[in-house]
């Protein structure tokens, strides 16, 4: 039986994209960052600046500076936004493996407890009072 992509994931995962999906403003901060950290994005870059120094002004390094210096003000605005929303995601995973490792001891303890209850109950009735024979 195979399971679903969905199913598969971490709760917490699922979580974090549907929070993420339900947010025009997450979407398009995810898109960007995305488009940002690709190499499409060097490469138009890479033949847009070349194309504006060599063909599109004389003296393209006044103008040139300040557009990719504004650029840089935006992508680390971006890069900041990922590394947040990296952190938020990590967090909220910590918690929910906490919660779960939580339940998971507490579920071990009272096991534990359990057998050693029965145990107890058993040395009693096998050593402490054994059977009459007959």
């Amino acid at each position: 039986m195979t399971q679903s992509p969905k199913s598969a994931q971490h709760p917490v995962v699922v979580d974090f994209r549907a929070k993420r999906q339900g947010d025009l403003q997450l979407r398009v901060a995810d898109w960007i960052t995305k488009f940002a950290g690709s190499m499409r994005f060097v490469y138009i870059h890479a033949v847009a600046f070349a194309v504006w120094m060599i063909w599109c002004e004389k003296t393209p390094w006044p103008t040139l500076t300040l557009v990719v210096s504004l650029e840089a003000i935006f992508l680390s605005t971006f890069v900041m936004i990922g590394q947040n929303r990296q952190a938020e995601f990590q967090q909220m995973k910590a918690d929910h493996d906490f919660s779960e490792s939580e339940l998971e001891l507490k579920t071990n303890t009272e096991l534990t407890r359990a057998i050693h209850a029965m145990t107890t109950e058993l040395h009693r009735r096998i050593i402490e009072d054994p059977a009459p024979k007959t």
